[in-house]
């Protein structure tokens, strides 16, 4: 759930992560699915759902076919017998589980492999209904990866990839201090897949908000990170055993405690051997235990109990005050109502399905600071202490529901924490978490206080004012879709919750609430597999209604929810913009770069075996290609001058030897030429200049970072720089000039100096020298670009909370001015920003609002001219705006993420006021 200020992983939201913008398309079967009649409304239920990408079905509903003998064993059987139909391959598949829902039905869920290593997302339901000869196949899905080819033996150095996973941590602060832990490999899907190591990396946030675990996927062929995230589970690293239940002389009791609201409520609890009594209910499957983490943080909760910590504890059955004031008593009760919610209502023994033990701990801090959060961390339910405006996170029943429902949803559909998966998995948590509290509570759906969440958190105002999320705020796709990139609640995963968790919502109100309740539950556990996106969500619940036997009346009530809410098939294409798409979002586009009117990015589309380049005409005009070869290895990070590209080839070469390699090629096609490889430290920032080629490369043993010039494809050299003198940000180049930013020491002070540098003369033609203050607050001084007859670049305080000032100087070194200051109301706020010599383009974005993310605060393009001026809007698209790169006159292009991915877009013209 997401909060007003810095979220941590949790109830109230978390950071960041990256889509994989698997799409789907939706056909409907003429075999499956016969024409109604004339005067029959369509059935809503899809009889197909065919993935795209893949050969095998999404969806197969309407099927009652015999499949006799053990569930996991008929499936299988099943899936080899129509292997045609289905393309699915059963040596693949491992069980993960068997989901037994009533007497006659069973749904089998299976892993896919690739080579022994297992798919990421990859997950193939069948579902059975009925007993041993009489049993039958009534529907299959899921998401099955056809054409997989990805090797599965790892090529770049171990050590390579554990240092890109460290890498991923953006800052530096963090990473010094973080832990990697290697969980091994994973086949990402798409196309012919690529290998990656799995590895979670925590580090503690250097801003002050708390640890942060990574999921980091690093491509095990060519050791560049594929994808990223944050994780939704903030303490993965180092988790402990979780202790036994109770003792074996321990005896059920009924007790009392206060609650956080001064109530004294009934409780269960054990009598220990020596008389005392524990917060222990040992009524509820394997047990109910509720712990006082005494100010401890947080993360040391991960795994379970840490060793010596017992249940609250009270010499007599009446607990104290403690009990209360701390939060356990409402935790215990909360507990409690929630497994009695979904083993009543839904048959679930417990949040795993096997009644394990349910551990809650209250009273635990975020590295001495209040934790005001509450958070599911995959075998314990930690709640905070609150603070001066807000209780114990353990006195909201529906915030208990929640988190705990994050418990079932890991061990059913396993929603991964990204985008739209990452916004139903919050979005299920919210409503059952709110259909647990008006249940127990006994609130009519009609009061207003039904949809909040969090309501009774705040120590003072209405319910409307603490509410931190609203399952009746009437979001839709395509209003208020938030179009975020990795930076911002992992693609939205709380931001677009309600538009997935108000449709449930209106589903619960229309329909009976147990209805309901079994609706989304069966949807949850036996149709939604962990990458499946807003219309798959659609789809799943439709088919668990045709499953439950629902009217056609209902199911058609149960649509019509959907399309208010917007979420139908191809509802990109009714999300308004006013930009040209150059190229459709793959998955995890790199920045694109331009020169003489072309465009070059790296991209990985359906079939890329991994980040290919791609160009284009900056116009529109006819249809990108395919730069790079298909040889194995990630070709990014390039530079074009218009007539032919130069770029990084990382991974392993014609010999199997892992390496980067600078390579080129006309931007018409033709033959990949190397111009150097096997090169040692880090190398990047590759720029193109007439039949020049520039980049820098870092010694890693060193830190220090040298320019080096190839002249006309010859070997590159490197520029003289004086004694003691470093180059350090990125790099420009234009018409034989180079840009930098040169650093050095003087009087016991750092000085950097943009400076422009002559190819012609081998000679600084111009330096802007700062210095840095004694006390170490060293700016940040960088992003320079040529353009007109100016050098720009970036002046930003060392703190990187506020903000920067984009500075200009004549190439003579003379005439330096902030062309936009510091205290500008539209200055930088991404240190990102491109020119060409008629204007310049950046990216601003407002403060955060203070009722949490919107598209309004996410990263928007501006433009003023090169000379100076009022800067304008770019773009009036409402979703984030990023990597923009200057083309001729006022063009430019970014990646946009409106609908919901990162395409490529283009303007020719600023849009002025929005």
């Amino acid at each position: 759930m997401h909060h007003r200020s810095r979220p941590t992983a949790g109830l109230l939201g978390t950071g960041a992560a990256l889509s994989l913008a698997l799409a789907l398309t939706v056909t409907v079967s003429p075999a499956l699915a016969a024409p109604p009649g004339p005067s029959a409304e369509p059935d809503p239920v899809p009889a197909l759902v065919a993935g795209e990408g893949t050969e095998a079905p999404q969806l197969v509903t309407g099927l009652s076919e015999a499949a006799p003998g053990g569930p996991a064993e008929a499936a299988r059987a099943f899936l080899a017998a129509h292997a045609d139909r289905f393309r699915v391959d059963p040596a693949r598949l491992t069980e993960v589980a068997v989901e037994r829902t009533g007497q006659d039905r069973h749904t089998v869920r299976f892993q896919q492999d690739h080579g022994g290593v297992p798919v990421l997302g990859g997950q193939y339901l069948v579902r059975l209904v009925g007993e041993g000869a009489d049993q039958r196949v009534e529907s299959v899905g899921g998401r099955y990866f056809t054409g997989l080819t990805a090797p599965t033996k790892p090529v770049a150095p171990a050590a390579e990839l554990r240092r890109q996973a460290l890498d991923a941590v953006q800052d530096p602060r963090a990473r010094a201090g973080a832990a990697v832990e290697d969980r091994g490999p994973v086949v990402l899907p798409g196309g012919a897949g690529r290998l990656a190591q799995h590895f979670s990396v925590r580090a503690d946030d250097a801003a002050g908000g708390g640890p942060l675990v990574h999921d980091v996927y690093v491509d095990a062929t060519t050791g560049v990170v594929a994808l990223a995230q944050e994780s939704s589970t903030p303490y993965r690293v180092g988790g402990t055993d979780t202790p036994a239940a109770t003792g074996p002389a321990a005896v059920p009791a009924v007790g009392s405690a206060p609650d956080l609201h001064g109530r004294t409520v009934p409780v269960n609890v054990s009598r220990q051997p020596d008389g005392s009594y524990q917060l222990v209910d040992t009524t509820r499957s394997a047990g109910i235990l509720t712990y006082d983490g005494g100010g401890r943080d947080f993360t040391e909760f991960g795994g379970g109990i840490p060793d010596g910590i017992l249940p609250v504890s009270s010499p007599g059955p009446d607990f104290p005050a403690s009990a209360g004031s701390s939060g356990a008593t409402d935790a215990h009760v909360n507990a409690a109502a929630v497994y009695d919610f979904y083993r009543n209502r839904l048959g679930r023994d417990g949040l795993d399905g096997k009644g394990s033990p349910i551990l809650s701990v209250v009273n635990v801090t975020d590295h001495g600071r209040p934790f005001v959060n509450a958070a599911w961390g995959g075998r314990t339910m930690v709640y905070g202490a609150g603070d001066d405006l807000h209780l114990p996170f353990s006195a909201a029943m529906d915030v208990a529901g929640h988190e705990m429902t994050h418990g079932v949803v890991e061990h059913t559909a396993n929603l991964v924490n990204i985008g739209q998966s990452g916004a139903m998995n919050e979005g299920i948590a919210d409503y059952f978490g709110n259909a647990v509290e008006v249940t127990a509570h006994g609130v009519k759906m009609d009061d207003p206080t039904a949809p909040l969440m969090g309501e009774s958190l705040c120590r003072t105002g209405t319910p409307q004012e603490c509410a931190t999320r609203n399952l009746d705020n009437r979001h839709t796709t395509v209003n208020d879709y938030l179009g975020a990139g990795k930076e911002f609640d992992n693609g939205g995963v709380h931001a677009n919750s309600t538009i997935f968790s108000g449709a449930l919502w209106d589903i619960r109100r229309t329909l009976d609430p147990l209805t309901a309740d079994r609706l989304v539950y069966r949807a949850l556990a036996e149709y939604l597999t962990p990458l499946d996106d807003f219309v798959a969500g659609r789809n799943a619940v439709l088919a668990a209604g045709k499953s439950l036997k629902l009217s056609a009346a209902d199911l058609r009530k149960v649509a019509a929810a959907f399309d208010a809410h917007g979420i139908k098939a191809g509802w990109q294409s009714r999300v308004g913009t006013d930009s040209r798409t150059l190229m459709p979002g793959g998955t995890a586009p790199l920045g694109p770069v331009t020169g003489g009117g072309h465009w070059v990015m790296g991209s990985v589309l359906p079939n890329d075996k991994g980040i290919a380049l791609y160009t284009g005409s900056t116009t529109g005009t006819g249809t990108p290609v395919r730069l790079s070869p298909d040889d194995g290895r990630t070709h990014g990070w390039a530079a074009t001058d218009g007539k032919s590209a130069v770029w990084l080839a990382v991974g392993p070469d014609s010999t199997g030897t892992w390496g980067i390699a600078v390579v080129t090629a006309p931007l018409t096609g033709g033959p990949l030429r190397t111009l150097f490889q096997g090169l040692h430290g880090s190398l990047a920032n590759l720029r193109m200049s007439g039949g020049d080629i520039a980049f820098t490369l870092t010694d890693n043993a060193t830190d220090q970072t040298r320019v080096y010039l190839s002249h006309d494809g010859a070997a590159p050299t490197q520029l003289p720089l004086p004694e003691g003198h470093n180059v350090s940000s990125s790099l420009a180049f234009r018409d034989g000039r180079l840009g930098w930013i040169e650093t050095w020491s003087a009087d016991g002070a750092t000085v950097q100096a943009p400076t422009v540098y002559s190819t012609a003369t081998g000679k600084a033609t111009a330096q802007y020298p700062v210095s840095t203050p004694q006390d170490g607050a060293k700016p940040y001084l960088g992003s320079p670009v040529l353009a007109g007859d100016r050098l720009l670049w970036l002046a930003a305080p060392a703190d990187r909370t506020l903000p920067t000032a984009l500075r200009s100087g004549a190439l003579d070194g003379s005439g330096v001015t902030d062309l936009l200051p510091a205290d500008s109301r539209y200055s930088l706020t991404e240190r990102e920003f491109t020119a060409s010599d008629q204007a310049v383009s950046y990216v601003h974005r407002s403060p955060e609002p203070t009722t949490g993310w919107s598209n309004a605060a996410l990263p928007k393009l501006y433009q003023l001219p090169l000379t100076g001026g009022t800067p304008v809007r770019v773009s009036c698209n409402r979703g984030g705006q990023y990597h923009p790169v200057a083309d001729q006159g006022t063009r430019v292009l970014w990646l946009d993420g409106t609908v919901g991915r990162n395409d490529l877009v283009v303007r020719d013209k600023p849009a002025g006021s929005c």
